[in-house]
């Protein structure tokens, strides 16, 4: 089975904080991108899995007219098939979740809905360029509970210059009183080439010296209080309530193929790792041409091995020692000493498997854990 990933990259407005690859490009190019769309879907039409599921991303899917939705759908049904497909999920703005919308979403398999809810204080949804406000996430859920929608998953950010955990501990506590099926949550990221970054550059924006510390607490209250309210942490930075795990976001850490079709988007067979060009010009020039604008790289034995300890130590069952090859077993078992002596792994045997799986105070420094066993072929 594989995952289908299709990148909606239109946006009305940049969040400031935004690395992903999006345009404001007028809507007269939502037609043209979405017939671009089904032609790469014919020029790719070949494939030995069955499609799983469905994830449409952005930039703002929820954008997109009801025409142009119905057209990508009955499109996939065509080339692909959805006999097989369990889960659809739509990434949305809560303010596009109009009666109208959800109409369109009564004539689509969508059965998952993802709002980038964010904050719920309304200083912070400005500071961020949100176009919504806190009312608007009660009021899409709301709708789309009312339209059988139930399966929706909140994105959360914490982690803003200024925030107190007190701050962040108002915004959990909305968040479980709307009761999501799935939460997602990140800490602000300041990457690079974002409005973000340009702010802090110019030093018109200053982090706190002690901004590291305070986003570590707030995770771990974020983890203490989700616990509590019976979301299962089965991910470093997604918690869900029993049953309703992100079943494509899943393809991605447990190596499962996928196809990534539009501008920027990403796809993964195993043996290759290839990405359309991240420009929506050049992807619809080229498309209407008959090509597909990509790049690509082999998955050699030292990649796939960096992947796996990138993607399964990522996940709450951890890491078999039986996915791995074993040219690299040694290797990893002594590159993790170190993470294991200072509590930041746990070695276990389960079903006669060595698993390596992050510990609560390793969720934080993942990154740092995983550099520590990803191995470099000099």
């Amino acid at each position: 089975m594989a995952g289908l990933y299709i990148h909606i990259p239109f946006c009305r407005s940049r969040c400031i904080y935004c690395a992903f690859y999006s345009t404001t490009l007028s809507d007269e190019w939502q037609d043209r991108y979405v017939d671009a769309l089904c032609r790469e879907m014919d020029l790719r039409s070949t494939i030995s899995e069955d499609i799983a599921t469905i994830y449409l991303g952005g930039g703002t899917p929820s954008l997109l007219s009801e025409a142009n939705l119905l057209k990508l759908f009955t499109h996939i049904n065509e080339v692909y098939g959805l006999d097989h497909v369990q889960e659809v999920t739509i990434e949305c703005n809560p303010d596009d979740i109009t009666d109208a919308f959800c109409h369109t979403l009564q004539l689509l398999p969508v059965n998952r809905v993802s709002l980038g809810a964010q904050t719920f204080d309304a200083e912070r949804l400005r500071f961020l360029q949100r176009r919504h406000t806190a009312l608007q996430v009660n009021e899409a859920i709301d709708r789309l509970r009312q339209n059988r929608i139930d399966n929706i998953s909140l994105d959360l950010m914490f982690g803003f210059p200024e925030q107190t955990t007190a701050q962040w501990s108002a915004d959990i506590d909305h968040a479980l009183a709307l009761r999501p099926e799935h939460i997602s949550a990140y800490s602000l990221m300041i990457e690079e080439g974002t409005p973000l970054f340009k702010r802090i550059e110019k030093g018109e924006l200053r982090i706190g010296k002690n901004a590291e510390e305070t986003s570590r607490q707030m995770y771990e209250l974020l983890t203490d209080r989700l616990a509590n309210a019976g979301y299962e942490h089965y991910e470093i930075s997604n918690w869900s309530l029993p049953g309703h795990r992100s079943r494509h976001n899943s393809s991605y850490w447990n190596d499962t193929p996928y196809i990534g079709l539009g501008a920027a988007a990403h796809s993964y067979d195993l043996k290759t790792r290839s990405w359309n060009t991240a420009d929506l010009r050049s992807y619809v020039e080229a498309i209407n041409l008959g090509q597909r604008p990509y790049e690509s790289e082999e998955i050699d034995e030292v990649t796939h091995y960096n992947d796996i300890i990138t993607t399964s130590l990522r996940t709450r069952k951890g890491l078999l020692f039986s996915a791995i090859p074993e040219r690299f077993r040694g290797y990893l078992l002594n590159s993790a000493q170190r993470s294991i002596q200072s509590g930041l792994l746990e070695k276990n045997t389960f079903a006669d498997d060595t698993v390596l799986c992050l510990t609560r105070e390793g969720l934080f420094v993942s990154d740092d854990v995983m550099s520590d066993l990803i191995f470099v072929d000099e």
